[in-house]
């Protein structure tokens, strides 16, 4: 799988039954960004990736993926985990998504 992962894209997907949002390469799921749902918003409180495949930026595909589906269903975000905290600081076009508990 080394081989095919290297030239393979790794797609975003919703798992509204799993309140998550995974990064998927090859038909396998090797990361997550994991929410709570609220009325107006949802928590963001756990990211993972496979330790077999960290250091691609596959944390931040799955959390800027999630981030603009969150954008387009309307929802603000509570970002409790660190990654996502640190991701929306440093990526300024998501800080509007950012919600006032």
């Amino acid at each position: 799988m080394a081989d095919s992962a290297a030239a393979a894209p790794v797609t975003v997907r919703h798992a509204p039954e799993l309140h998550r949002y995974e990064a998927v390469l090859d038909g396998h799921v090797v990361g997550a960004a994991e929410y709570r749902p609220m009325p107006d918003h949802v928590v963001m409180h756990h990211t993972f990736i496979d330790a077999a495949f960290r250091g691609r930026g596959i944390a931040a595909l799955v959390v800027a993926g999630a981030l603009d589906d969150l954008r387009a269903r309307k929802l603000g975000v509570v970002p409790s985990c660190w990654y996502v905290a640190e991701y929306i600081e440093s990526h300024q076009q998501y800080r509007d998504l950012l919600h006032s508990s």
